[in-house]
């Protein structure tokens, strides 16, 4: 393989975000280039950060040498993709794994990106001060070297797994229930912000028992125009009767109003009207980029959505994927239709999976995202949205002042889940399952404020290993719910012509 390397910087398509993560950049691209100097290698840096797909094509398009994509921060995968598909050379994906920025989020949306268009990349992360001095970065990035390619260790990925014949029964159940009217999506636009492995649309959809809708978010411009003030003050009240803790005109959140969340309950209910207009089962939501600067976000409208108590609603959640990411809302629609069938309720949580550390001897992920994580997360209430805090979105990433629908996830069983598409155009499930776990004060505090502090909390045993998420995980995002349903969730996947795979650190039954 060549001694030379092209390292180069996937990028955030607005501008504020690249500039935050700046000094991450060049702390890590130091501690990089020391480790590739370290096993003889030369490496160069390509004009960054890359931030729109046609530099991505005319920037690394011509390299045939190996090439190194650094991820500090939130990155558009095709600021990735769109340079490197259709190549050979050997691609790595390196993050610094901090949650001071998002990085190791980009990295892993990228992966399932590059696999989705059949891009082979490596992966490879440190959180140590000096990569020369981490052991097992340095011995990877070694091999990847040599070879051009990582083997990571893969005994935690499993494609078999029996189930309970009552596992099937209820799988069964749904399954004929999808049989008689299959789900329909409403996609309130597609794809957000690069995130190309969240859309799958209608040739992949409807083999599995999908269909989607899609509808022009621009008609919300138009739509919440016409939702009557007195709707708007009954969900007002409802929100307040029913628990939520807003901090309207904070220090850092002075333009961050009553009349912020009431203008975001009537996008909520703008919404609700196209869902019942359409008879939709589901709604991905897009909301970034292009509503960004024309309504409030979306999130806190995602967060009753996927609540069972919620203004004008029925007592059950209406599964709602922020950034319209498909492999969160079909694994998300099937997990309520399962919890309950068991008689459970049916919330599912949308989160990043966004960093993690060690606590009392296990591995914990931080999963949070800002919108929809379902109330019921907080307080285990159907009835209530006590425990839901809804602060100012950053204003640095959010014009538009409007809340989030944060909260400290209660402990308990978790099953997890998320769809992606393989190389071969294959729709795959994976399905884990684990444990949210309550955390000390100060410890939650520390990580909380180390991500953002503004976005619902979950730390998060999944079951399997660091590595096997970092290494193999096809997604920045996971379907999280209360309950057992992983040996139900298995079968139906099965049934519905899904390649299932399990991640697990020991044998799953």
């Amino acid at each position: 393989m060549s001694r030379k390397v092209a390292v180069f910087w996937p990028g955030d398509y607005r501008s504020k975000p690249n500039e935050w993560a700046t000094p991450q950049f060049e702390e890590a691209r130091a501690r990089l280039e020391a480790a590739l100097r370290k096993l003889g290698r030369e490496p160069y840096l390509v004009e960054g950060p890359i931030t729109r797909p046609h530099e991505a094509i005319e920037r690394l398009g011509p390299i045939d040498d190996p090439m190194i994509g650094l991820f500090v921060h939130w990155a558009y995968a095709p600021h990735t993709v769109d340079g490197v598909v259709g190549k050979g050379n050997p691609l790595l994906l390196a993050s610094n794994f901090s949650g001071t920025w998002p990085g190791l989020v980009a990295l892993l949306n990228t992966a399932a990106s590059l696999e989705s268009v059949g891009r082979h990349a490596s992966r490879i992360w440190s959180d140590a001060s000096d990569w020369t001095a981490d052991a097992t970065f340095m011995d990877q990035l070694a091999q990847w070297c040599e070879t051009g390619r990582i083997d990571h260790d893969a005994s935690e990925i499993h494609d078999q797994c029996s189930v309970s014949e009552q596992a099937g029964s209820t799988a069964r159940t749904v399954l004929d229930e999808i049989r008689r009217r299959r789900v329909l999506a409403l996609m309130l636009g597609d794809t957000s912000m690069g995130m190309i492995n969240g859309y799958f649309g209608p040739r992949v959809l409807a083999p599995l028992g999908f269909s989607e809708h899609k509808v022009d978010q621009a008609w919300l411009i138009d739509r919440v125009s016409e939702i009557d003030d007195r709707r708007v003050e009954d969900a007002f009240k409802f929100v307040r009767d029913r628990g939520v803790t807003f901090h309207w005109g904070e220090s850092d959140a002075l333009d961050f109003t009553e009349d912020s969340t009431r203008e975001q309950l009537r996008g909520y209910l703008a919404v609700l009207d196209l869902a019942a207009e359409f008879q939709a089962d589901c709604i991905g939501w897009q909301y970034q980029l292009g509503l960004l600067k024309l309504l409030p976000p979306s999130d806190f409208a995602e967060g009753l959505f996927n609540s069972h108590a919620r203004p004008e609603g029925d007592g059950r959640p209406l599964i709602t994927a922020t950034e319209a990411d498909q492999g969160s809302l079909v694994p998300m629609e099937l997990m309520k239709r399962l919890l309950e069938a068991k008689g459970l309720p049916g919330a599912v949580m949308f989160h990043d999976v966004r960093w993690g550390a060690e606590h009392e001897g296990r591995f914990l992920w931080v999963l949070l995202n800002s919108g929809s994580c379902s109330a019921y997360a907080f307080n285990h209430d159907v009835e209530s949205l006590a425990g839901v805090h809804s602060y100012r979105q950053p204003s640095g990433y959010f014009p538009v002042p409007g809340g989030t629908f944060a909260g400290v996830s209660l402990p308990g069983k978790i099953t997890w889940s998320r769809v992606w598409l393989d190389r071969f155009g294959q729709p795959v499930l994976d399905v884990g399952r684990g444990e949210s776990v309550a955390l000390p004060d100060d410890v939650r505090e520390s990580w909380w404020r180390g991500t953002t502090r503004q976005w619902p909390f979950m730390a998060a045993d999944l079951g399997c290993s660091r590595e096997a998420i970092m290494a193999h995980y096809m997604s920045n995002h996971v379907a999280v719910a209360y309950g057992d349903i992983f040996g139900e969730l298995i079968a139906l996947g099965h049934a519905l012509g899904f390649r299932v795979r399990v991640l697990s650190s020991g044998i799953p039954a």
